[in-house]
């Protein structure tokens, strides 16, 4: 039976969270993310949770969960157990995914990013603009959304590879009213207008991964009774979608804390791929959790 998508009970305390992929190694940008969401929770006398986002079972590995596990220990980061992993609550997105399906919201997409690159190219060569949401990807095209269910169901029947996108406009109509959160982070604060539709059609599920960021993201905090989301301003736009499937998935809305970046020599946020910022490499180096903390700032 599926795991439904269901919001934990309320907490009488706050409740934060540090949720990274085990894809690579920790960094400096890490670092202070979870130091900010543990000293708040501590401050506040909340809980602070960990949360193990390894739903691309392609790129994160045990031995990277392991690393966390010992990275954030080192900095001297307490957490609740268990750890909630994605990878063991893939019958609650789907549960998830199901529902949004059932309102008519969502629909099979079959084009490759091949195609949808070279539908925007021509497109462009001609002078034209073709949309793009905030990171700079552009629309995918509205083909798909279009199609008949007959068309889609002879698509999946000879087996297309297909992802599932949420359909914007429709969902827009469905809710019906402006959208807006709470923000208390290092840009602007107060009631934020969000504009969903600043970012099309958005991805839900793919063949290689059984549910976006997005719609994970969404569901996991829910399912943790998350009350306080404390993550990097890199990710202010996208909370427009995620207030967009908690309406429509009737989940609670937690008060937003988007805070600033650290930057490399390069003007660029810190990626896993810089050793020189790597938690483990500057620890080797000698350097103390107290050093850590004086680099990002805290």
């Amino acid at each position: 039976m599926a795991e439904e998508a269901m919001p934990a009970p309320p907490s009488d305390k706050p409740v934060y969270r540090f949720a990274p992929s085990p894809n690579g190694l920790l960094h400096l940008g890490h670092a202070l993310s979870a130091l900010l969401n543990h000293d708040m929770a501590k401050k506040a006398g909340g809980r602070f949770l960990l949360r193990i986002e390894d739903i691309d079972l392609a790129r994160c590995t045990p031995e990277f969960e392991t690393a966390i596990y010992r990275d954030l220990g080192w900095l001297g980061i307490e957490w609740e157990k268990p750890v909630r992993r994605q990878s063991e609550h893939f019958d609650a997105y789907r549960a998830a995914l199901d529902r949004l399906m059932e309102m008519g919201l969502v629909y099979p997409a079959f084009m490759t990013r091949g195609k949808v690159k070279a539908r925007v190219a021509a497109h462009e060569a001609d002078g034209k603009i073709w949309p793009r949401d905030p990171d700079g990807s552009p629309f995918y095209p509205q083909d798909d959304r279009h199609r008949s269910e007959a068309e889609r169901r002879v698509l999946i029947g000879r087996g297309s590879r297909h992802a599932f996108r949420l359909d914007m406009a429709k969902a827009l109509r469905l809710v019906g009213r402006p959208l807006s959160w709470m923000e208390t982070g290092d840009g602007e604060r107060g009631e934020i207008p969000a504009d969903p539709s600043l970012w099309g059609d958005v991805v839900l599920s793919r063949s290689d991964a059984p549910s976006s960021y997005h719609l994970s993201v969404t569901v996991d905090d829910a399912g943790q009774g998350i009350t306080h989301v404390v993550r990097g301003l890199d990710l202010f736009e996208a909370t427009a979608v995620h207030r967009l499937l908690q309406e429509l998935l009737g989940l609670p809305q937690p008060i937003y804390r988007h805070h600033r970046l650290l930057l490399g020599a390069d003007g660029r946020k810190l990626s896993k791929s810089e050793g020189s910022t790597g938690l483990a490499a500057l620890r080797d180096q000698g350097l103390s959790p107290a050093d850590i903390r004086r680099l990002v700032g805290l």
